[in-house]
């Protein structure tokens, strides 16, 4: 109704259709909401999946001189594949905020197999 030119109820053309660029609420779902909380679910778990990952790289990998702990990409994946489909993905993610180095944008089983990913 707040799109129809011929309603006549008042309370809901002063209301804004949609939150607009900038405003803090754009783009996220309303508070309080399913979504809200599925979104915060699937945050949580990418999450312990992301510590999973770095458990697992501190356990198979190798201590080098500089203390890091490092492994290469396919020691990681043969490890990491039985437990999780989304290697990859949640190396993106890990390195995305600080706690995992590798060189390249993506990393794709058997071409990448000898590329060294860092635990920072």
């Amino acid at each position: 109704q707040r799109k129809n030119p011929f309603s006549n109820d008042d309370r809901l053309a002063s209301r804004p259709v949609h939150a607009h660029r900038g405003d803090p609420t754009y783009g996220r779902p309303p508070e309080g909401s399913q979504t809200e909380q599925r979104g915060k679910d699937a945050h949580s778990h990418v999450g312990k999946e992301v510590e999973e990952l770095c458990l697992i790289i501190r356990s198979t990998g190798e201590v080098g001189e500089d203390g890091h702990v490092s492994v290469t990409f396919g020691q990681l994946f043969e490890t990491y594949v039985t437990i999780s489909n989304k290697v990859v993905g949640i190396l993106l993610r890990a390195r995305k905020h600080g706690l995992v180095h590798f060189e390249g944008e993506m990393l794709w089983q058997g071409k990448d197999d000898n590329v060294i990913i860092t635990l920072l």
